[in-house]
């Protein structure tokens, strides 16, 4: 509910912007523009920009190598996402890389990590080139981690005094001997940063994942146009990165494949972006006074947004002509996203269940209303955001590896049992011998939950069978699972609830 609030909250925001609009459009600034770098200093100074030189050549040829081999494997996807209850394919091809058992969630989306090398970890890749393509990328990964720990840092520094134009782009000096050789920040590196800097420092800029991105613009049959600034074609439209630790760095590493394409346009442009570079867009969110930037990107070039940029503003990605590849570097918020979380919910969830010694049969230890209520919780986070979000994204992940099919058998294994104990509960509360105020209050709110399973239930199954889920490649369908029909036996209860549903109600009402 919270989240459709947030979306309708939006919509209205971009309503009233337009409206205010009308046929206008705001001033934007790119690098030719006089006052680009005062607008950059007073209103956009958390943004840090850096020209591909910073970057050593054996990386970038490591992470240029790398996004080829992904994509000539076809590691890429187009994700089906979800906006105000309608499914669409982003036009952008995307594949998540980072932390085993790490997952990302955007627009009602939840991606899986193709997990990169990691100590402790058997992680097979289907070919050793793709094995290289995730070494690469950790690597970016913490080279990314050092910039952002010395740009934060300059930051601080910075932020008190009057800057010059050029230390917007470049301020950090003071720390960046405190960063080297072992490509992150360590503890014994205390001595010139303070307890309290050390951990902020260290939780906003510890990446755990990075979400690709490749789109060829000229490939695709339709591009939106930017609303508010008339800047041309977008990629990415205008939003706010979901998910994330608060106040946490993003980076941003981009490699245009300028080769295959025109870099620079023909034509002359009096003012404005030029339409054949990849620009990144920015504004402040939802203001109509402050003038926009647009700030061209080239082939191994990144940037910064730090603090709460992503908060206080808005970002979007302008298409260019030539193909593009992205890495953005993020530290997600994995607080109810990652497998260790997931297997503690079921394992809590589990304890409910005991089994006799004697007979085998199996019962539930409590039917206290709080306890059923959480166990029944636990059981829908598992099959709408776990079960369902991986095989709603079809067998995309076995291109990389098959490291996830281990792990999601185990959670249905686990989901099975919790369908067991939902049956049990119904047992239990058909049964006379019941406190009649317990046995109303348990059906009560056992009820609320069972018919949000079954609205979510009618809602994969319909997303699953979506003209734009269709229009995937084969390999890439959702798929309904798990699904079951009411002929298969080893299943306690049906797959429609409606019927289950409807004698509980009659239940309440009788004993009411």
């Amino acid at each position: 509910m919270k989240r459709r609030a947030g979306e309708r909250e939006k919509e209205l925001k971009k309503k009233k912007l337009l409206e205010e609009l009308g046929e206008n459009r705001l001033p934007y600034m790119t690098p030719a523009d006089a006052d680009f770098h005062q607008l950059w200093k007073t209103k956009y100074s958390k943004l840090i920009f850096r020209k591909s030189d910073r970057v050593p050549e054996e990386l970038h040829q490591m992470v240029q190598e790398g996004f080829l081999t992904l994509r000539k494997h076809d590691c890429f996807f187009q994700d089906l996402v979800r906006i105000k209850g309608k499914d669409f394919v982003t036009p952008v091809s995307r594949i998540l890389i980072g932390n085993p058992g790490c997952t990302y969630k955007y627009l009602n989306t939840r991606l899986f990590t193709v997990p990169w090398p990691t100590e402790g970890y058997d992680i097979k890749y289907c070919s050793p080139q793709i094995h290289d393509a995730c070494k690469a990328l950790i690597r970016l990964n913490d080279f990314l981690h050092i910039e952002a720990v010395k740009a934060l840092q300059g930051q601080n520094l910075f932020e008190t005094e009057e800057i010059k134009d050029t230390t917007v782009i470049d301020r950090e000096q003071n720390f960046a001997t405190c960063l080297m050789e072992k490509g992150s920040v360590s503890r014994d590196q205390s001595s010139c940063v303070p307890e309290a800097d050390y951990i902020s420092l260290k939780n906003r800029t510890s990446y755990n994942l990075t979400l690709l991105n490749y789109m060829d613009p000229l490939q695709m049959l339709y591009l939106k146009q930017e609303p508010y600034f008339g800047m041309g074609n977008m990629a990415v439209s205008w939003h706010h990165d979901e998910n994330l630790v608060e106040r946490s760095t993003v980076a941003v590493y981009s490699y245009s494949c300028e080769g295959s394409a025109m870099e620079e346009s023909n034509e002359q442009n009096l003012k404005g972006r030029d339409p054949a570079v990849w620009h990144v867009g920015l504004k402040v969110a939802w203001d109509i006074e402050t003038p926009g930037l647009a700030i061209p990107l080239h082939q191994g070039d990144f940037y910064l947004m730090l603090d709460d940029l992503n908060m206080t503003h808005q970002h979007c990605v302008l298409a260019g002509f030539s193909p593009r590849f992205s890495s953005t570097h993020r530290v997600a918020d994995c607080s109810r996203g990652t497998l260790e979380y997931i297997f503690g919910q079921c394992e809590l969830a589990l304890q409910n269940l005991q089994t006799d010694s004697d007979s085998m049969a199996l019962s539930l230890k409590s039917l206290e209303t709080a306890v059923v209520k959480q166990v029944e919780e636990i059981h829908n986070e598992v099959e709408f955001e776990w079960l369902r979000q991986f095989w709603f994204q079809g067998k995309r992940y076995l291109k990389c590896t098959d490291w996830w099919l281990k792990p999601m058998a185990k959670l249905e294994e686990f989901w099975r049992k919790m369908e067991i104990m939902t049956s049990l509960v119904l047992s239990e509360v058909g049964k006379e011998e019941q406190i009649e105020e317990q046995r109303n209050e348990t059906i009560s709110c056992f009820l609320l939950v069972l018919i949000e399973r079954q609205k979510l239930r009618k809602e994969w199954t319909a997303r699953c069978q979506s003209e734009a889920a269709e229009s995937l490649p084969e390999d890439q369908k959702p798929e309904c699972h798990p699904f079951w029909t009411d002929e298969e036996s080893n299943m306690p209860l049906p797959y429609d609830l409606a019927e289950v549903i409807a004698n509980l109600q009659n239940l309440v009402q009788w004993v009411e």
